[in-house]
């Protein structure tokens, strides 16, 4: 396995092209007041190489990447671990964490392969405007 990328910061990486994606980007852009989490996409310089040292695939993302405390989550793990960090009634959401594996990991996996023809996909890859840059890491979009 390569090296893990240095992250020094709770992190969230996400397919850049995927409009659930970027959806989910945005939400938590929104709520995530404290500013806790710093974002890459996972077309991104960092992103690659995120995604190579955990042997995951570079090209066809299987999942979003939520490091919280230094820790990786995947798949619906990550989105708990997300929810997690947020305050007040969204923290609810991260109950999803305690679901079965039989059930949790099929249920994301799913969703994840039909993300595009469910949701759509963008044609270039989320590009963050000046007051959005100083959110990402560096390389990070």
């Amino acid at each position: 396995m390569a090296d893990i990328p240095l992250v020094e910061t709770d992190l969230i990486v996400f397919d850049g092209e995927c409009v659930l994606c970027s959806g989910f980007f945005r939400f938590m852009l929104h709520h995530d007041r404290k500013r806790r989490f710093r974002f890459a996409t996972a077309q991104s310089p960092f992103g690659q190489q995120l995604y190579s040292s955990l042997d995951l695939p570079t090209r066809d993302f299987e999942t979003n990447l939520v490091v919280v405390d230094g820790t990786v989550y995947q798949k619906l793990d990550a989105f708990a671990a997300a929810m997690r960090a947020l305050p007040g009634i969204w923290r609810v959401l991260s109950l999803c964490r305690y679901l079965p594996a039989f059930v949790k990991t099929p249920l994301y996996n799913a969703i994840a392969r039909n993300r595009y023809a469910l949701f759509g996909r963008k044609d270039v890859c989320l590009r963050p405007d000046a007051a959005l840059r100083s959110r990402f890491v560096a390389d990070g979009f």
